[in-house]
């Protein structure tokens, strides 16, 4: 198995790890989806208030494409169809159904060929799980991939332990990586010194090990170090829960979109996993486990590229964990930055605190440390200063100062010929904590991949 050892890169200390622990979680009586949740396309409705919908029945169609379907994770009647401004789709409200019923997909898995499980994806509504380079969206199905990249592991602050989630689920696994692999070559990224006979296990795909710091379990980061793009192709991407969705759907015939998500952060209580379904409200998971005594800012995702949501906002089937921190605003420190800080994680290798505390001896005495973050920028915006930052986080052969002033500058030409084919939003996003000027990089990032898809495409 080839091995790919990453030297540069940064793990975050932060506490509050989930336990390996299952939650109970009260099912809501509607269930809210959400189009938004799914960006780059234009929902297209084929459902009315009234009709009665199954898990895996079709609500909406992207305009442009409208063989990609977007299906109900519920079973029951369709309550409500909210729009906003200009007649826009903000949600369809579904009363579910006591029990779950089922759309019943037929496929032989035996004698399917490629465009059976393209077809079969698009029907089924899980197309929408594959994320594609470039530009890092939704796949477009009219774009033949050369490959196919999983990883099994996510290496940000407090990831899931998906050995712990998957864990029995390798005939379910394997169902989904034979299908895809009719397609692309398919390969798999595993953590070193991970022993799970799920992923370890799996056939009809290229393995390898991934061994490094953060942002190691990112797709783009193993993109480029075992198979670099060239220009023009398309290469797929999909998450390892997600990829468990698709081998549902390929090995029982039908759409479960359930999903185990973790609640983490140093401001939650109940720190375990809960299972959920897509248009649960996210009061669901955080209503009674969350520190009410200070601001709390909550995240869906990770802390460096999660996106901050609030209690009556719908869970998204993209999201796999929640993160609960502390806005700061409460926090008064003397004398500011310009005081060491011994209870705060430091980055700069010059700075008093990080010598004293990163001292072996202090490492041997008291332990590896964890820290508590909280939302504060702790610093102003500034222009961008040339410092080879972004270079001591990032493992990937790009220039990545050279590359966001390309983007600044929306100049097309520059950002391919830099790499911007390669690269995701949250491949920048320890780039982003470590940046001098405080510089919104992921922002940046998904404004330039969005023009230059519009662009040309």
């Amino acid at each position: 198995m080839q091995q790919i050892i990453l030297k540069r890169g940064l793990d975050l200390p932060m506490d509050g790890k989930a336990e390996l622990a299952l939650g109970s979680v009260n099912r809501p009586e509607v269930f809210k989806i959400v189009p938004d949740h799914f960006a780059g396309i234009t929902p297209k409705l084929d459902v009315k208030v009234g009709d009665k919908v199954k898990a895996g029945s079709p609500l909406f169609h992207d305009k442009t494409f409208e063989a990609m379907l977007f299906t109900s994770p519920v079973s029951g009647t369709v309550q409500e169809i909210v729009r906003g401004d200009r007649r826009k789709i903000l949600s369809i409200n579904i009363l579910a159904d006591a029990k779950i019923e089922y759309e019943q997909f037929t496929i032989d898995n035996a004698q399917c060929t490629k465009d059976d499980v393209k077809a079969l994806l698009l029907e089924s509504g899980l197309w929408p799980l594959i994320m594609q380079r470039p530009y890092a969206c939704i796949a477009l199905p009219n774009k033949e991939p050369q490959a196919i990249f999983i990883s099994t592991f996510c290496s940000s602050p407090l990831a899931p332990d998906y050995e712990w989630v998957l864990k029995g689920q390798g005939a379910i696994l394997q169902a989904a990586v034979t299908a895809l692999s009719k397609i692309a070559t398919v390969y798999v990224g595993i953590k070193a010194g991970a022993a799970a006979p799920e992923f370890r296990g799996l056939k009809d795909c290229i393995l390898y090990e991934v061994a490094g710091a953060h942002p190691a379990g990112n797709p783009s980061v193993q993109i480029n170090n075992i198979r670099p793009m060239r220009q023009g192709e398309t290469i797929w991407t999909i998450g390892i829960q997600n990829l468990a969705l698709i081998g549902r759907l390929f090995a029982k015939g039908i759409v479960d979109m359930q999903k185990k998500v973790a609640l983490v952060g140093p401001m939650a209580y109940g720190r375990q996993y809960y299972n959920v379904l897509p248009g649960m409200p996210v009061s669901a998971v955080l209503e009674s486990n969350y520190h009410k005594e200070v601001p709390c800012r909550f995240i869906a995702g990770n802390a460096l590229d999660g996106h901050q949501v609030m209690l009556d906002d719908m869970m998204s089937i993209y999201t796999n964990l929640y993160t609960v921190i502390g806005e700061g605003t409460d926090v008064h420190e003397f004398m500011g930055w310009m005081f060491p800080r011994f209870n705060a994680f430091h980055f700069g290798q010059t700075d008093p605190a990080k010598m004293i505390v990163d001292n072996c001896f202090m490492k041997w005495l008291f332990g590896e440390r964890k820290y508590q973050w909280d939302a504060r920028l702790k610093g102003g915006r500034r222009a961008i200063i040339v410092s080879g930052e972004y270079d001591k986080v990032l493992p990937m052969d790009i220039y990545p100062e050279q590359l966001i002033k390309a983007m600044i500058a929306l100049n097309l030409d520059k950002m391919i010929e830099l790499g911007a084919n390669e690269v995701a939003p949250e491949d920048f996003a320890l780039c982003e904590y470590v940046c001098t000027s405080k510089m919104p990089l992921q922002a940046i990032v998904r404004q330039a991949l969005d023009t230059m898809r519009k662009e040309i495409e």
